[in-house]
């Protein structure tokens, strides 16, 4: 499966020429071979001083079929073990690479491509994608979330020139991954609603081409999520394409709001370890888990909508005594305070929310109902409740309240501060 991306950086009916910056997408069994063929004899070959970037878990999975790439490549391989897209990783890379480098070859999953990502656009120097599991939807995306000092930060990177991703080795990855880019996928449910009630409130820039993209992506998984589960080759491509046309949705846009909102946000939360202890979970476990979350949540409010029972309340400011006791405890409610200036809410006018009520409550009930995404994420082998990451219920509420300052963007989860439900303390 080849991907044209000039189908994908067109004018488009939304007003805007959209950008996408990566040249060739090559999805099959013998996309190693491509990647050899064009640094050998192709657009890659003026590259004389590559740097390729693994952890010790894909360079296992990988050597064998990139043997000839590794030789032409100075080879850095990062320890799996506690592995993260920090500041530290960073540091690691900054020291062992030499000064020459003009080329990142990112030959992993989500960790070691935002790490590459970050590094290909501080330095300027162009990045290959190598994907090793169809885990995540980061693989073309122009941001990278990284972890600075503790805080969670999605930062502006590279996209990749290239990306070359085997079938013969994503679709061998342990069965965890594929359900980790499966969750991640789903929580795009929740992030689009976000996005088209945010369009709503605020008149947020907003493109029906890049949802569209979104939504096929969604059904070309849900049509094989079983077969993805037992590790179907033909599937686990259709897993990586869907994963693909969701990041060139954020090329696209130029940040990944079609990709990412309230139960990414969770995710982010979480990561942060300000209200757990350390989860022995993946990026798209966590969203799985967010995303159940949120649309639980969303679901009672439109409930209440319908039922009379949700009125429109002034915003009530920073909860400044709630950030304090679990971010000042980190010592990051400096980075927590900035990233939430200025405040979303102060767009939102009030009587404008209260008009919009009953289109926010339709705009919630076109998302699959509880136990129809429960259902297929079973199917997936994905994770769905709080326990199954390793936390516990108590947490939910304060999750709830706390993940929409993770990030500036605004959510329903977000606009709920500006709502008081009959018979609930919201």
């Amino acid at each position: 499966m080849r991907v044209d991306t000039d189908d994908f950086g067109r004018p488009c009916r939304c007003g805007r020429e959209h950008h996408v910056d990566v040249k060739e997408i090559v999805i099959e069994a013998g996309a190693a071979d491509a990647l050899e063929e064009a640094m050998a004899e192709g657009y890659l070959k003026e590259y004389i001083s590559p740097l390729l970037i693994c952890d010790t878990n894909t360079y296992q999975a990988t050597e064998e079929l990139l043997e000839e790439i590794y030789d032409r490549c100075q080879v850095l391989v990062l320890d799996a073990e506690g592995l993260h897209a920090d500041n530290y990783a960073v540091e690691i890379v900054e020291n062992n690479m030499e000064d020459d480098i003009d080329l990142i070859l990112a030959v992993g999953g989500g960790t070691i491509h935002d790490i590459s990502r970050y590094v290909a656009s501080q330095y300027r120097i162009p990045f290959v994608s190598v994907p090793t599991a169809a885990s995540v939807d980061g693989f073309v995306s122009t941001v990278a979330a990284m972890t600075w000092d503790g805080l969670k930060k999605t930062v502006p990177a590279a996209a990749p020139l290239a990306v070359f991703a085997d079938t013969r080795i994503f679709a061998k990855a342990p069965g965890r991954l594929n359900a980790s880019g499966v969750s991640d996928l789903f929580g795009k449910y929740i992030c689009l609603a976000d996005w088209k009630i945010s369009r709503l409130l605020t008149g947020e820039y907003y493109c029906e081409y890049v949802t569209e993209l979104e939504e096929k992506a969604l059904r070309t998984v849900k049509s094989c999520l079983r077969d993805i589960a037992q590790g179907d080759e033909d599937s686990c491509e259709n897993l990586m394409y869907a994963l693909i046309l969701s990041g060139l949705a954020m090329q696209m846009v130029g940040n990944s709001r079609p990709a990412s909102c309230a139960e990414h946000h969770l995710s982010h939360l979480w990561e942060m370890e300000v209200i757990n202890p350390h989860l022995d979970a993946l990026h798209g476990e966590k969203v799985s888990v967010g995303t159940m979350v949120v649309l639980e949540e969303y679901k009672k409010i439109a409930h209440a909508i319908r039922k009379g029972r949700c009125h429109v309340v002034p915003w009530q400011g920073l909860e400044t005594e709630l950030l304090e006791e679990t971010f000042g405890k980190k010592g990051i409610l400096e980075g927590i305070l900035k990233e939430n200036e200025p405040e979303l809410l102060e767009k939102v006018d009030p009587s404008r929310l209260e008009e919009a009520l009953e289109d926010i409550a339709d705009i919630i009930d076109d998302l699959p109902e509880e136990r129809e995404m429960e259902h297929m994420l079973e199917k997936a082998g994905c994770c769905r409740t709080l326990g199954d990451i390793g936390l516990k219920e108590e947490i939910r509420e304060k999750s709830l309240a706390l993940a929409p300052y993770v990030r500036r963007r605004l959510s329903l989860l977000r606009i709920r501060k500006m709502l008081k439900i009959e018979g609930e303390s919201v």
